[in-house]
């Protein structure tokens, strides 16, 4: 696996001039306690808004996305891991919170192109499901079209801060510090696929998902080193979670706005492992097309 020397080296320059591993591992810790404080901050602004009552009832809403409101609330509590990754990035790395995405010339380019080939190869499956599975309708169109755009803004911050954490400050720091792929590429997706981990949600399929999760992670990491920003991993990012938030729902959670429930849970491991290989093939197939879109880079 080849990467692109330049690029690679000029995504992770800066993040060379204060590579120390305290400060990594002060600043995740800075970044979790950010991001705690803002959910925090967002709690006491609904006890407010709603007069302190059946706050627990409410909190429970947003944890698990069960309704249009409370999937918005949940996408935005990413603002604070967000936060948390510039309070890290330019308090103790001393570096520019701009060094954290790449060039800007190719932050913008990488995401269309990212999202235009996910998007491009999802369309086949999302008419096979349309036509095969015996689907039930979730959310009634017009509540979907009235909350599309917020929940699209939320999907940005939600997918761009976990990019901006796992393949962005993460990847970045451990790269400036250890020359080990294992180590700045493996690292970060093995932790990215753990914090996935919902065995109440997922059931029996838990490690599944797991694996799963951190194989996506490991193709966007690859391909964040492949093109020196975050661009095209944000950009694979989002449009999966437009597929997986917005369309198509197996019921346990974020199913406030998709459109159409799938006639079996998550926890089904017999009916939801066979759509995970798929899964798997359709990221090989989405990863080649992005190195050779990449190609000369």
């Amino acid at each position: 696996m080849l990467l692109s020397p330049l690029a690679f080296d000029r995504f992770v320059a800066p993040a060379r001039l204060r590579p120390q591993l305290w400060r990594l591992v002060l600043g995740m810790g800075m970044i979790l306690l950010i991001y705690i404080l803002w959910m925090a901050a967002m709690a006491g602004a609904l006890w407010v808004g709603t007069g302190g009552g059946d706050i627990d009832r409410a909190l429970g809403s947003i944890g698990t996305g069960g309704t249009p409101g409370s999937l918005i609330l949940l996408l935005l509590t990413f603002i604070g891991m967000a936060l948390g990754a510039f309070a890290a990035t330019r308090w103790l790395h001393k570096r520019s919170i701009a060094s954290l995405f790449g060039p800007k010339a190719f932050v913008l380019r990488d995401f269309v192109v990212g999202f235009g080939i996910f998007a491009a190869l999802a369309l086949p499956g999302i008419i096979w499901f349309l036509f095969t599975m015996d689907l039930t309708r979730n959310a009634p169109w017009s509540i979907w079209l009235m909350f599309l755009p917020l929940a699209i803004i939320g999907l940005l911050i939600q997918t761009g801060a976990e990019e901006v954490v796992f393949r962005g400050y993460l990847q970045q720091q451990l790269a400036a510090r250890f020359a080990s792929r294992w180590v700045w590429m493996v690292l970060p997706s093995v932790i990215f696929g753990l914090v996935h981990y919902a065995p109440d949600e997922m059931g029996n399929s838990v490690w599944f998902m797991v694996f799963v999760t951190g194989f996506f992670g490991l193709i966007m990491a690859d391909l964040t080193a492949r093109s020196g920003s975050l661009g095209m991993a944000w950009g694979l990012h989002f449009a999966n979670n437009l597929f997986a938030i917005l369309l198509f729902t197996t019921g346990e959670a974020l199913d406030g706005l998709a459109l159409y429930r799938l006639p079996f849970s998550v926890s089904d491991t017999g009916a939801i492992l066979p759509l995970l290989v798929v899964d798997v093939a359709g990221m090989v197939i989405v990863w080649g097309l992005c190195r050779y879109a990449l190609r000369g880079r």
